[in-house]
């Protein structure tokens, strides 16, 4: 455990903090001791002990106003998780729907190339019979002539 030495209103107070903690705690010491000069400068000398307690008060009214901001920011941070996840949701929904129509979409292709192929391969049929009929007349009258 380290010990540091900070001063705080012109007076030294000797303090222990975890290891590698110094700076950290040297430098909150300064901020504190930077706003009982700040009081100081506004208010004048009303006492050591006045001054230490509005300081006090002013860290923990400024503590205050940044817990309500946090609290806020995380409030808003889980709003928009849910959007987030409402729109997730929402997307997942409309893929669904895009989905379900390109299969629709596919059946009917198929089916109407099924159609198409069925009606070529009639006509191809038809076609051949004509050209059959068509040799056997030609076949017929070569005979008869």
């Amino acid at each position: 455990m380290a010990q540091i030495t900070v001063t705080i209103n012109d007076r030294s107070f000797r303090m222990a903090c975890d290891d590698g903690e110094e700076e950290r705690l040297l430098g909150l010491a300064q901020r504190f001791d930077d706003s009982i000069s700040s009081l100081r400068e506004n208010f004048g000398e009303i006492g050591d002990q006045r001054l230490t307690v509005m300081a006090g008060i002013m860290v923990t009214d400024h503590l205050a106003e940044v817990e309500r901001k946090l609290k806020a920011a995380e409030g808003r941070i889980e709003e928009l998780g849910k959007a987030e996840a409402s729109v997730e949701e929402r997307l997942a929904a409309q893929e669904q729907r895009y989905l379900s129509r390109i299969e629709a979409l596919e059946a009917e292709h198929r089916e109407k190339e099924a159609k198409v192929v069925a009606r070529l391969l009639e006509s191809a049929d038809k076609i051949e019979q004509l050209g059959a009929d068509l040799d056997n007349e030609l076949r017929e009258e070569e005979s008869a002539a």
